[in-house]
């Protein structure tokens, strides 16, 4: 069974940077669809940026110019580039992936069925 395990995440200040990793293991990176989503304490989850099987994207709104999703597939790496990071970027971040390709590059977090840990991201001002 695929795992997934998030790194990269910590504490900047508003402007800053942060670039998070997820590790793909027992599965390709490239056979998957797969996207991160977010989660801060009493909101539902939000997806915020997700690629497909064909490296087609998708982001959230809010974060298009800002965070860039890609693959790298020799490592087998899914990543997330975060600029100009606001504190409303606060959340912990999960990497998800599903193999269906239905539902490549959705951001609704529902679609997708394996998470990692998540790692947390904080933005002060």
């Amino acid at each position: 069974q695929v795992q997934l395990q998030e790194s990269g995440g910590g504490s900047v200040q508003a402007g800053g940077s942060l670039k998070l990793i997820c590790q793909v293991s027992k599965d390709t990176v490239s056979d998957r669809c797969m996207a991160w989503i977010r989660q801060t304490p009493g909101k539902e989850r939000e997806g915020v940026a997700a690629i497909d099987h064909d490296d087609f994207t998708n982001y959230k709104k809010s974060v298009e110019g800002r965070f860039t999703v890609s693959k790298d597939k020799t490592k087998n790496v899914l990543y997330l580039e975060m600029n100009f990071l606001k504190p409303e970027d606060t959340a912990m971040y999960y990497c998800a992936s599903v193999r269906n390709y239905a539902y490549c590059a959705t951001l609704l977090a529902h679609f997708y069925d394996t998470w990692g840990q998540g790692t947390q991201v904080t933005v002060s001002t």
